[in-house]
Protein backbone atom coordinates (compact mmCIF):
# COMPACT_ATOMS: atom_id res chain seq x y z
CA UNK A 1 0.00 0.00 0.00
CA UNK A 2 1.30 3.72 -0.97
CA UNK A 3 -1.27 5.84 1.10
CA UNK A 4 -0.14 9.46 0.12
CA UNK A 5 3.72 8.53 0.27
CA UNK A 6 6.28 10.64 -1.61
CA UNK A 7 7.93 7.18 -2.44
CA UNK A 8 5.21 5.46 -4.78
CA UNK A 9 6.15 3.86 -7.42
CA UNK A 10 4.66 6.40 -9.76
CA UNK A 11 7.20 8.99 -8.59
CA UNK A 12 10.08 6.98 -9.30
CA UNK A 13 11.09 8.57 -12.45
CA UNK A 14 10.25 11.89 -11.40
CA UNK A 15 12.42 11.62 -8.19
CA UNK A 16 15.29 10.08 -9.85
CA UNK A 17 15.39 12.72 -12.98
CA UNK A 18 15.34 15.16 -10.11
CA UNK A 19 18.12 13.72 -7.99
CA UNK A 20 20.42 13.79 -10.95
CA UNK A 21 19.58 16.92 -11.77
CA UNK A 22 19.87 18.51 -8.13
CA UNK A 23 23.83 16.47 -8.31
CA UNK A 24 24.43 18.26 -11.11
CA UNK A 25 23.31 21.58 -10.07
CA UNK A 26 25.01 21.59 -6.54
CA UNK A 27 28.89 20.82 -8.54
CA UNK A 28 28.05 23.34 -10.88
CA UNK A 29 27.07 25.86 -7.95
CA UNK A 30 30.22 24.26 -6.45
CA UNK A 31 32.69 25.30 -9.01
CA UNK A 32 31.26 28.11 -9.96
CA UNK A 33 31.31 29.79 -6.57
CA UNK A 34 34.93 28.10 -5.72
CA UNK A 35 36.98 29.60 -3.70
CA UNK A 36 34.99 31.29 -2.07
CA UNK A 37 32.11 28.83 -0.50
CA UNK A 38 31.34 25.32 -0.60
CA UNK A 39 27.47 23.85 -1.06
CA UNK A 40 28.84 20.54 -0.90
CA UNK A 41 26.30 19.27 2.31
CA UNK A 42 23.64 19.89 -0.17
CA UNK A 43 24.39 16.20 -1.76
CA UNK A 44 22.59 14.77 0.73
CA UNK A 45 19.23 16.00 -0.61
CA UNK A 46 19.40 13.62 -3.53
CA UNK A 47 21.09 10.95 -1.87
CA UNK A 48 17.99 11.32 0.41
CA UNK A 49 15.68 11.30 -2.83
CA UNK A 50 16.96 7.95 -4.54
CA UNK A 51 16.96 6.05 -1.47
CA UNK A 52 13.67 5.35 -1.68
CA UNK A 53 13.92 3.48 -4.96
CA UNK A 54 16.85 1.90 -5.58
CA UNK A 55 19.22 -1.06 -4.06
CA UNK A 56 21.81 -0.58 -1.47
CA UNK A 57 24.98 -0.79 -3.12
CA UNK A 58 23.87 2.06 -5.79
CA UNK A 59 22.43 4.01 -2.86
CA UNK A 60 26.22 3.82 -1.93
CA UNK A 61 27.59 4.40 -5.32
CA UNK A 62 25.58 7.67 -5.55
CA UNK A 63 26.69 8.79 -1.89
CA UNK A 64 30.68 8.37 -2.93
CA UNK A 65 30.19 9.99 -6.19
CA UNK A 66 28.89 12.95 -4.02
CA UNK A 67 31.81 12.83 -1.77
CA UNK A 68 34.25 12.73 -4.46
CA UNK A 69 32.04 15.70 -6.58
CA UNK A 70 32.27 17.64 -3.11
CA UNK A 71 36.07 17.14 -2.25
CA UNK A 72 36.94 17.88 -6.08
CA UNK A 73 35.67 21.17 -5.87
CA UNK A 74 36.95 21.71 -2.15
CA UNK A 75 39.88 24.55 -2.12
CA UNK A 76 41.04 22.80 1.45
CA UNK A 77 44.46 21.90 2.57
CA UNK A 78 45.53 18.83 0.31
CA UNK A 79 46.75 17.03 3.27
CA UNK A 80 43.39 16.64 4.72
CA UNK A 81 41.34 15.58 1.44
CA UNK A 82 41.45 11.46 2.53
CA UNK A 83 39.86 12.40 6.02
CA UNK A 84 37.52 14.46 4.58
CA UNK A 85 36.57 12.28 1.84
CA UNK A 86 36.27 9.17 4.06
CA UNK A 87 34.56 11.07 6.56
CA UNK A 88 31.92 12.44 3.89
CA UNK A 89 31.53 9.40 2.19
CA UNK A 90 30.23 7.90 5.61
CA UNK A 91 27.93 10.73 6.11
CA UNK A 92 26.40 10.17 2.63
CA UNK A 93 26.29 6.59 3.00
CA UNK A 94 25.13 6.08 6.64
CA UNK A 95 22.48 9.33 5.23
CA UNK A 96 21.44 7.23 2.26
CA UNK A 97 21.23 3.74 3.60
CA UNK A 98 19.32 4.86 6.92
CA UNK A 99 16.41 6.99 5.05
CA UNK A 100 16.65 3.84 2.82
CA UNK A 101 15.61 1.13 6.04
CA UNK A 102 12.92 3.90 7.04
CA UNK A 103 11.03 3.86 3.80
CA UNK A 104 11.14 0.30 3.59
CA UNK A 105 10.27 -0.52 6.91
CA UNK A 106 7.03 2.05 6.62
CA UNK A 107 5.91 0.51 2.85
CA UNK A 108 5.99 -2.72 4.60
CA UNK A 109 4.41 -0.78 7.58
CA UNK A 110 1.98 0.03 5.12
CA UNK A 111 1.74 -3.38 3.14
CA UNK A 112 0.80 -5.12 6.16
CA UNK A 113 -1.67 -2.73 6.99
CA UNK A 114 -3.10 -2.80 3.66
CA UNK A 115 -3.21 -7.06 3.71
CA UNK A 116 -5.00 -6.60 7.51
CA UNK A 117 -7.53 -4.16 6.31
CA UNK A 118 -8.23 -6.59 3.29
CA UNK A 119 -8.96 -9.97 6.02
CA UNK A 120 -10.95 -7.69 7.74
CA UNK A 121 -12.97 -7.21 4.85
CA UNK A 122 -13.14 -10.66 3.70
CA UNK A 123 -14.00 -11.31 7.23
CA UNK A 124 -16.72 -9.20 7.46
CA UNK A 125 -18.06 -10.36 4.18
CA UNK A 126 -17.55 -14.17 5.76
CA UNK A 127 -19.59 -13.27 8.42
CA UNK A 128 -21.95 -11.25 6.80
CA UNK A 129 -22.76 -14.45 4.82
CA UNK A 130 -22.83 -16.71 7.52
CA UNK A 131 -24.87 -14.10 9.55
CA UNK A 132 -27.57 -14.64 6.64
CA UNK A 133 -26.97 -18.17 6.14
CA UNK A 134 -27.77 -19.05 9.72
CA UNK A 135 -31.10 -16.76 10.05
CA UNK A 136 -32.43 -18.05 6.72
CA UNK A 137 -31.81 -21.39 7.54
CA UNK A 138 -35.31 -23.29 8.14
CA UNK A 139 -33.53 -25.77 10.38
CA UNK A 140 -32.77 -24.26 14.47
CA UNK A 141 -29.26 -23.40 15.18
CA UNK A 142 -27.62 -22.59 18.68
CA UNK A 143 -24.69 -21.99 20.21
CA UNK A 144 -24.36 -22.84 24.04
CA UNK A 145 -21.87 -21.95 26.61
CA UNK A 146 -20.34 -24.10 28.92
CA UNK A 147 -23.27 -23.62 31.79
CA UNK A 148 -25.95 -24.36 28.96
CA UNK A 149 -26.93 -20.70 28.20
CA UNK A 150 -28.40 -19.98 24.51
CA UNK A 151 -25.62 -17.41 23.48
CA UNK A 152 -27.08 -17.47 19.98
CA UNK A 153 -30.33 -18.62 18.21
CA UNK A 154 -31.65 -18.15 14.55
CA UNK A 155 -35.53 -17.92 14.14
CA UNK A 156 -36.14 -21.43 13.29
CA UNK A 157 -34.97 -22.03 16.65
CA UNK A 158 -37.02 -19.52 18.09
CA UNK A 159 -40.13 -20.37 16.01
CA UNK A 160 -39.38 -24.47 16.91
CA UNK A 161 -39.15 -23.48 20.42
CA UNK A 162 -41.06 -20.64 20.99
CA UNK A 163 -42.98 -19.51 18.50
CA UNK A 164 -44.32 -16.12 19.14
CA UNK A 165 -43.08 -15.77 22.63
CA UNK A 166 -39.91 -14.10 23.67
CA UNK A 167 -36.92 -14.53 22.63
CA UNK A 168 -35.14 -17.78 24.13
CA UNK A 169 -31.31 -16.16 23.97
CA UNK A 170 -30.26 -15.94 27.55
CA UNK A 171 -32.59 -18.96 28.34
CA UNK A 172 -31.04 -22.74 29.62
CA UNK A 173 -30.66 -25.11 27.05
CA UNK A 174 -32.27 -27.56 29.56
CA UNK A 175 -35.77 -25.87 29.40
CA UNK A 176 -35.71 -26.92 25.50
CA UNK A 177 -33.15 -29.85 25.05
CA UNK A 178 -32.14 -31.57 27.98
CA UNK A 179 -29.36 -33.95 26.19
CA UNK A 180 -27.44 -30.96 25.20
CA UNK A 181 -27.32 -29.57 28.33
CA UNK A 182 -25.59 -33.04 29.39
CA UNK A 183 -23.57 -32.53 26.12
CA UNK A 184 -22.07 -29.19 26.67
CA UNK A 185 -21.05 -30.54 30.48
CA UNK A 186 -19.41 -33.15 29.56
CA UNK A 187 -15.69 -32.20 30.10
CA UNK A 188 -13.69 -34.34 27.03
CA UNK A 189 -10.05 -33.29 26.02
CA UNK A 190 -10.70 -32.62 22.25
CA UNK A 191 -13.45 -31.60 20.26
CA UNK A 192 -16.10 -33.90 18.79
CA UNK A 193 -18.94 -33.81 16.59
CA UNK A 194 -22.19 -36.50 16.85
CA UNK A 195 -25.70 -36.46 15.97
CA UNK A 196 -28.32 -37.50 18.31
CA UNK A 197 -32.03 -38.35 18.54
CA UNK A 198 -33.73 -36.99 21.64
CA UNK A 199 -36.97 -35.62 23.40
CA UNK A 200 -37.44 -32.12 22.61
CA UNK A 201 -39.77 -29.87 24.67
CA UNK A 202 -41.32 -26.27 23.36
CA UNK A 203 -42.18 -23.38 25.30
CA UNK A 204 -46.12 -24.31 25.58
CA UNK A 205 -45.12 -27.59 27.12
CA UNK A 206 -45.71 -30.12 23.17
CA UNK A 207 -43.15 -32.40 23.29
CA UNK A 208 -41.88 -33.69 19.66
CA UNK A 209 -39.02 -36.07 18.17
CA UNK A 210 -35.97 -33.99 17.88
CA UNK A 211 -33.06 -34.89 15.58
CA UNK A 212 -29.53 -32.89 16.45
CA UNK A 213 -26.01 -32.04 15.17
CA UNK A 214 -23.95 -30.75 17.52
CA UNK A 215 -20.43 -29.74 17.38
CA UNK A 216 -18.04 -28.70 20.80
CA UNK A 217 -15.25 -25.92 20.39
CA UNK A 218 -13.18 -24.30 22.86
CA UNK A 219 -12.92 -20.40 23.17
CA UNK A 220 -10.42 -18.69 25.84
CA UNK A 221 -12.76 -19.01 28.21
CA UNK A 222 -14.79 -22.30 28.10
CA UNK A 223 -15.64 -24.84 26.05
CA UNK A 224 -19.33 -24.17 23.68
CA UNK A 225 -21.37 -26.08 21.72
CA UNK A 226 -22.96 -25.93 18.23
CA UNK A 227 -25.88 -27.51 17.05
CA UNK A 228 -28.42 -27.94 14.49
CA UNK A 229 -32.38 -28.96 15.35
CA UNK A 230 -34.60 -30.40 13.49
CA UNK A 231 -38.29 -31.35 14.35
CA UNK A 232 -38.74 -35.08 13.38
CA UNK A 233 -42.58 -35.46 14.54
CA UNK A 234 -43.80 -34.89 11.15
CA UNK A 235 -41.50 -37.07 9.38
CA UNK A 236 -42.15 -39.74 11.84
CA UNK A 237 -46.11 -39.63 11.73
CA UNK A 238 -45.85 -39.67 7.68
CA UNK A 239 -43.43 -42.61 7.78
CA UNK A 240 -45.56 -44.31 10.26
CA UNK A 241 -48.91 -43.97 8.18
CA UNK A 242 -46.88 -45.08 5.47
CA UNK A 243 -45.10 -48.17 7.22
CA UNK A 244 -48.85 -49.34 8.19
CA UNK A 245 -50.00 -48.91 4.88
CA UNK A 246 -47.09 -50.87 3.16
CA UNK A 247 -47.82 -53.46 6.00
CA UNK A 248 -51.87 -53.87 4.77
CA UNK A 249 -50.70 -53.74 1.50
CA UNK A 250 -47.95 -56.66 1.98
CA UNK A 251 -50.47 -58.75 4.57
CA UNK A 252 -52.97 -58.23 1.72
CA UNK A 253 -50.43 -60.30 -1.11
CA UNK A 254 -49.35 -62.36 1.79
CA UNK A 255 -52.72 -63.62 2.26
CA UNK A 256 -53.00 -63.69 -1.46
CA UNK A 257 -50.45 -66.33 -1.47
CA UNK A 258 -51.45 -68.41 1.39
CA UNK A 259 -54.95 -68.48 0.01
CA UNK A 260 -54.07 -69.76 -3.34
CA UNK A 261 -51.85 -72.78 -1.25
CA UNK A 262 -55.54 -73.46 0.36
CA UNK A 263 -57.59 -73.52 -2.93
CA UNK A 264 -54.85 -75.66 -4.38
CA UNK A 265 -55.68 -78.06 -0.98
CA UNK A 266 -59.29 -77.35 -1.12
CA UNK A 267 -59.33 -78.63 -5.48
CA UNK A 268 -58.05 -82.09 -4.28
CA UNK A 269 -60.22 -82.50 -1.36
CA UNK A 270 -62.81 -81.34 -2.72
CA UNK A 271 -62.70 -83.97 -5.91
CA UNK A 272 -61.81 -86.85 -2.83
CA UNK A 273 -65.21 -85.44 -1.37
CA UNK A 274 -67.10 -85.42 -4.10
CA UNK A 275 -65.89 -89.18 -5.66
CA UNK A 276 -67.01 -90.14 -1.80
CA UNK A 277 -70.35 -88.33 -2.08
CA UNK A 278 -71.43 -91.20 -4.43
CA UNK A 279 -71.28 -93.75 -1.53
CA UNK A 280 -75.02 -93.87 -0.48
CA UNK A 281 -73.94 -94.90 3.25
CA UNK A 282 -71.72 -91.88 3.49
CA UNK A 283 -74.64 -89.25 2.57
CA UNK A 284 -76.43 -89.27 5.89
CA UNK A 285 -73.35 -89.61 7.77
CA UNK A 286 -73.33 -86.55 9.96
CA UNK A 287 -69.02 -86.48 10.19
CA UNK A 288 -69.56 -86.60 6.38
CA UNK A 289 -71.52 -83.56 6.29
CA UNK A 290 -69.46 -81.83 8.36
CA UNK A 291 -66.85 -82.36 6.17
CA UNK A 292 -68.42 -81.11 3.66
CA UNK A 293 -69.38 -77.83 5.69
CA UNK A 294 -65.51 -77.35 6.10
CA UNK A 295 -64.42 -77.89 2.75
CA UNK A 296 -66.39 -75.10 1.62
CA UNK A 297 -65.38 -72.61 4.49
CA UNK A 298 -61.85 -73.39 3.52
CA UNK A 299 -63.13 -72.34 -0.24
CA UNK A 300 -64.71 -69.26 0.99
CA UNK A 301 -60.88 -68.36 2.58
CA UNK A 302 -59.59 -69.54 -0.57
CA UNK A 303 -61.59 -66.53 -2.36
CA UNK A 304 -59.17 -63.94 -1.09
CA UNK A 305 -57.07 -65.16 -4.35
CA UNK A 306 -54.75 -62.20 -5.46
CA UNK A 307 -56.64 -59.74 -7.91
CA UNK A 308 -54.80 -58.82 -11.26
CA UNK A 309 -52.06 -56.40 -10.97
CA UNK A 310 -54.11 -53.56 -12.95
CA UNK A 311 -56.85 -53.61 -9.92
CA UNK A 312 -53.87 -52.61 -7.72
CA UNK A 313 -53.28 -49.75 -9.40
CA UNK A 314 -49.30 -50.09 -9.32
CA UNK A 315 -47.06 -47.07 -10.42
CA UNK A 316 -44.18 -47.38 -12.92
CA UNK A 317 -41.12 -47.30 -11.01
CA UNK A 318 -37.40 -46.07 -11.96
CA UNK A 319 -35.17 -48.56 -11.02
CA UNK A 320 -32.15 -46.69 -11.31
CA UNK A 321 -32.51 -44.37 -8.03
CA UNK A 322 -34.23 -47.53 -6.15
CA UNK A 323 -30.99 -49.45 -7.12
CA UNK A 324 -29.02 -46.28 -5.84
CA UNK A 325 -30.63 -46.50 -2.66
CA UNK A 326 -30.03 -50.31 -2.26
CA UNK A 327 -26.15 -49.61 -2.48
CA UNK A 328 -26.64 -47.53 0.07
CA UNK A 329 -28.45 -49.62 2.37
CA UNK A 330 -26.72 -53.08 1.78
CA UNK A 331 -23.01 -51.66 1.15
CA UNK A 332 -22.06 -51.20 4.82
CA UNK A 333 -22.88 -54.75 6.43
CA UNK A 334 -20.93 -56.56 3.29
CA UNK A 335 -17.67 -54.29 4.01
CA UNK A 336 -18.24 -55.68 7.50
CA UNK A 337 -18.06 -58.89 6.97
CA UNK A 338 -14.89 -58.79 4.70
CA UNK A 339 -17.80 -58.88 1.70
CA UNK A 340 -18.00 -57.38 -1.83
CA UNK A 341 -20.80 -56.67 -4.05
CA UNK A 342 -20.10 -56.13 -7.55
CA UNK A 343 -22.50 -53.27 -9.81
CA UNK A 344 -22.93 -54.39 -13.30
CA UNK A 345 -26.21 -51.78 -14.18
CA UNK A 346 -26.80 -50.75 -17.39
CA UNK A 347 -26.69 -46.67 -16.94
CA UNK A 348 -30.85 -45.97 -18.47
CA UNK A 349 -32.87 -48.79 -17.11
CA UNK A 350 -36.49 -48.48 -18.58
CA UNK A 351 -39.44 -47.64 -16.09
CA UNK A 352 -41.13 -51.28 -14.57
CA UNK A 353 -44.24 -51.66 -13.17
CA UNK A 354 -44.21 -52.10 -9.80
CA UNK A 355 -44.46 -50.72 -5.92
CA UNK A 356 -41.31 -49.15 -5.09
CA UNK A 357 -41.49 -50.40 -1.20
CA UNK A 358 -42.14 -53.67 -2.13
CA UNK A 359 -39.68 -53.82 -4.92
CA UNK A 360 -36.86 -52.44 -2.24
CA UNK A 361 -37.68 -55.33 0.42
CA UNK A 362 -37.50 -57.72 -2.27
CA UNK A 363 -34.43 -56.40 -2.99
CA UNK A 364 -33.13 -56.72 0.23
CA UNK A 365 -34.43 -59.98 1.35
CA UNK A 366 -32.21 -61.32 -1.85
CA UNK A 367 -28.85 -59.45 -1.06
CA UNK A 368 -29.41 -60.37 2.90
CA UNK A 369 -30.16 -64.15 2.05
CA UNK A 370 -26.77 -64.04 0.00
CA UNK A 371 -24.99 -62.67 3.11
CA UNK A 372 -26.46 -65.46 5.46
CA UNK A 373 -25.14 -67.95 2.51
CA UNK A 374 -21.64 -66.71 2.38
CA UNK A 375 -20.72 -66.99 6.19
CA UNK A 376 -19.17 -69.98 5.46
CA UNK A 377 -17.51 -69.15 2.44
CA UNK A 378 -13.90 -68.39 2.12
CA UNK A 379 -14.61 -65.87 -1.24
CA UNK A 380 -17.94 -63.64 -0.63
CA UNK A 381 -18.68 -61.43 -3.39
CA UNK A 382 -22.69 -60.56 -4.52
CA UNK A 383 -23.17 -59.52 -8.09
CA UNK A 384 -25.76 -57.41 -8.83
CA UNK A 385 -26.58 -57.01 -12.49
CA UNK A 386 -29.46 -56.16 -15.00
CA UNK A 387 -30.62 -56.99 -18.41
CA UNK A 388 -33.29 -56.58 -20.81
CA UNK A 389 -35.15 -59.50 -22.22
CA UNK A 390 -38.21 -58.82 -24.61
CA UNK A 391 -41.02 -56.72 -22.40
CA UNK A 392 -39.44 -56.84 -18.83
CA UNK A 393 -36.67 -55.95 -16.99
CA UNK A 394 -34.31 -58.44 -15.37
CA UNK A 395 -32.30 -58.00 -11.99
CA UNK A 396 -30.00 -60.90 -11.08
CA UNK A 397 -28.41 -61.17 -7.76
CA UNK A 398 -25.56 -63.69 -8.39
CA UNK A 399 -23.65 -64.92 -5.11
CA UNK A 400 -20.38 -67.49 -4.37
CA UNK A 401 -22.40 -69.36 -1.56
CA UNK A 402 -21.57 -73.10 -1.19
CA UNK A 403 -25.02 -73.60 -3.53
CA UNK A 404 -28.30 -75.40 -2.68
CA UNK A 405 -29.37 -78.93 -2.33
CA UNK A 406 -32.72 -78.76 -2.85
CA UNK A 407 -33.68 -76.14 -5.39
CA UNK A 408 -37.40 -77.39 -6.31
CA UNK A 409 -37.98 -76.74 -2.40
CA UNK A 410 -36.58 -72.89 -2.14
CA UNK A 411 -40.46 -70.91 -2.98
CA UNK A 412 -42.49 -73.10 -0.23
CA UNK A 413 -43.27 -71.59 2.63
CA UNK A 414 -41.62 -72.93 6.28
CA UNK A 415 -38.42 -74.31 5.50
CA UNK A 416 -36.81 -76.89 7.64
CA UNK A 417 -33.40 -75.14 8.58
CA UNK A 418 -34.35 -71.92 7.30
CA UNK A 419 -33.47 -68.46 9.04
CA UNK A 420 -36.48 -67.11 10.93
CA UNK A 421 -39.68 -68.38 9.57
CA UNK A 422 -38.84 -69.37 6.20
CA UNK A 423 -41.24 -67.49 4.37
CA UNK A 424 -38.68 -64.65 3.00
CA UNK A 425 -38.39 -65.90 -0.74
CA UNK A 426 -42.08 -67.32 -0.49
CA UNK A 427 -43.06 -63.64 0.43
CA UNK A 428 -40.74 -62.19 -2.14
CA UNK A 429 -42.23 -64.35 -5.00
CA UNK A 430 -45.88 -63.81 -3.81
CA UNK A 431 -45.01 -59.34 -3.86
CA UNK A 432 -43.28 -60.17 -7.38
CA UNK A 433 -46.35 -61.77 -8.87
CA UNK A 434 -48.66 -59.81 -7.11
CA UNK A 435 -47.65 -56.48 -9.74
CA UNK A 436 -47.10 -58.81 -12.64
CA UNK A 437 -43.45 -59.74 -11.55
CA UNK A 438 -41.59 -62.81 -10.80
CA UNK A 439 -38.88 -64.26 -9.05
CA UNK A 440 -37.05 -67.53 -10.10
CA UNK A 441 -34.28 -69.80 -9.25
CA UNK A 442 -31.35 -70.23 -11.94
CA UNK A 443 -28.92 -72.54 -11.60
CA UNK A 444 -24.84 -72.02 -11.86
CA UNK A 445 -22.35 -74.24 -11.45
CA UNK A 446 -20.66 -72.09 -8.57
CA UNK A 447 -22.89 -70.56 -6.03
CA UNK A 448 -26.39 -69.16 -6.79
CA UNK A 449 -28.58 -66.56 -8.44
CA UNK A 450 -31.32 -65.41 -8.66
CA UNK A 451 -33.50 -62.99 -11.28
CA UNK A 452 -36.01 -60.72 -10.31
CA UNK A 453 -38.54 -60.16 -14.04
CA UNK A 454 -40.29 -57.63 -14.07
CA UNK A 455 -42.68 -56.12 -16.29
CA UNK A 456 -41.58 -52.89 -18.44
CA UNK A 457 -43.73 -49.94 -18.58
CA UNK A 458 -44.96 -49.28 -22.02
CA UNK A 459 -45.38 -46.17 -24.00
CA UNK A 460 -48.84 -45.46 -23.54
CA UNK A 461 -48.52 -46.20 -19.44
CA UNK A 462 -45.44 -43.88 -18.38
CA UNK A 463 -47.75 -40.61 -17.23
CA UNK A 464 -48.39 -42.78 -14.33
CA UNK A 465 -44.76 -43.34 -12.57
CA UNK A 466 -43.51 -42.21 -9.61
Amino acid sequence: MELFSLYSRKNRTLFLIAAALLIVLVATIDWLTKPYISIGFLYLFPIMLVAGFLPRWQIVAIALVCAILQELFSELPSSEAITRLVMASAGFVGTGLFVSEIIRNRQIALEHVEELEIHSKLRQDAEEQLRILVESSPAAIVTIDASGLILLANEGAQNLFAPGDKSIVGQSIVEFLPALQSAVQTRRSRQFQTELRCRGRRQSGEVFLAAVWFSTYTTNHAPRLAAIIVDLSEDLRDREDLSLDHLLKNTKILMGAVAHEIRNICGAVLAVYKNLSRFPSLKENEDFRALGTLIGGLEKLSEMELLPSRDHGFASVELTSLLDELRVLIEPTYLETAGRILWRLQGDLPLVVGDRYGLQQVFLNLARNSQRAMESTEKKQLTISSALESDSVVIRFEDTCAGISSPNELFKPFQDGANATGLGLYISRAILRSFGGDLRFEPRAEGCCFAVSLARVHCTDEGTGE
